[in-house]
């Protein structure tokens, strides 16, 4: 393979990669005749934004400041979001089910859709509802400036932390007629996250290659500005607890917990095809004579093997389903009341 200059060999442009959806095979998730550019190359070394000048770390926003705070007195249990894209009502009922529940929500993109309401507005409707929000921000679909206005705003609406990610390409999803942008990528946007005040996460996958890398990788991240680690799906509790003892650095992590209450919500999952769960976590769920119970079941025993591993001071209930999302988000707060 020809060594472009990353920015022309990566289809997302990244300069700090590679992404999380590297196949298991090294091939990069858009092109997958191809072998992640990346690959050959050894971990690039943090150095700052291409071109431009990234302000100091600021100080922390109040509610950063909470959060941190908040990191040393309980484990949190963070909700991934599971209400349809576009959809007021959605995120209304689902954050009625949530509030009071959940220590946060996190307000990502939903998988199957490329049009999302904006980021900060989506914290809007979710902090009028009581819940503390954990945003994710995508370098997809924003250049550096709309990136910058989003965070500023994100402060103003006084959110937990913000997760900085790459992002899916337009290529995968329903409007591959809409041109990526890719201005960013996910270390660039969490040292300008850090130095407008947020709390900054990023995500980590263990399983994907080059995983002997993974957790060099990670430590670039935190030198750029991230304090936390959200840990995609790595197979259980101990291969998270390998990964954290490799990256050997302070960082909280944050690790994904697999929600799966039904046919629906187990395909979800496994059409991720880079995430790696427990043996038979799929089989016993879908096998079960009651599969929500047996999903709930599940999910609280993990979580509590996450969460007594050291640097872990939370979990994320992860998953989802199309249709139906409520009484996804009733099965979330089930089992965050049993962590409780």
């Amino acid at each position: 393979m020809t060594l472009l200059p990353l920015l022309d060999a990566c289809p997302k442009r990244m300069e700090y990669g590679p992404c999380g959806g590297v196949g298991f095979d090294g091939s990069c998730e858009i092109d997958p005749e191809h072998t992640c550019a990346f690959l050959p190359r050894g971990t690039v070394p943090w150095t700052g934004v291409d071109r431009v000048s990234v302000p100091a770390p600021g100080p922390r926003t109040v509610a950063a400041a909470e959060t941190l705070a908040s990191f040393g007195t309980r484990p949190w249990v963070v909700a991934d979001l599971p209400a349809r894209a576009l959809s007021v009502a959605s995120i209304d009922s689902c954050a009625a089910v949530l509030a009071g529940e959940v220590d946060a929500v996190l307000a990502g993109d939903a998988g199957t859709a490329r049009v999302q309401f904006p980021p900060a507005y989506r914290a809007h409707l979710l902090r009028r509802a009581g819940l503390r929000v954990w945003t994710g921000l995508n370098m997809r679909d924003r250049n550096r400036v709309a990136i910058e206005g989003e965070l500023a705003a994100l402060a103003v609406e006084g959110v937990a932390g913000v997760h900085c990610v790459t992002g899916d390409h337009t290529r995968t999803g329903h409007r591959p007629d809409a041109a990526p942008v890719f201005d960013l990528d996910s270390t660039e946007a969490a040292a300008l996250a850090r130095a407008a005040g947020h709390v900054v996460s990023v995500a980590a996958s263990p399983a994907a290659p080059p995983v002997e890398r993974r957790a060099a990788r990670l430590r670039e991240k935190l030198r750029a500005g991230a304090d936390v680690c959200f840990v995609n799906h790595a197979g259980g509790a101990e291969p998270v607890r390998r990964f954290i003892d490799s990256v050997a650095a302070p960082v909280r992590f944050i690790p994904c917990v697999p929600v799966v209450v039904d046919h629906a919500s187990a395909d979800v999952l496994e059409s991720f095809t880079t995430l790696v769960l427990p043996d038979g976590f799929l089989s016993r769920v879908r096998d079960a004579r009651d599969p929500r119970a047996e999903g709930i079941a599940l999910a609280v025993a993990l979580a509590e093997e996450l969460l007594a591993l050291p640097g872990v001071v939370g979990v994320n209930l992860s998953g989802g389903r199309d249709g139906g999302e409520e009484s996804f988000a009733e099965a979330q707060a089930e089992i965050a009341r049993r962590l409780r």
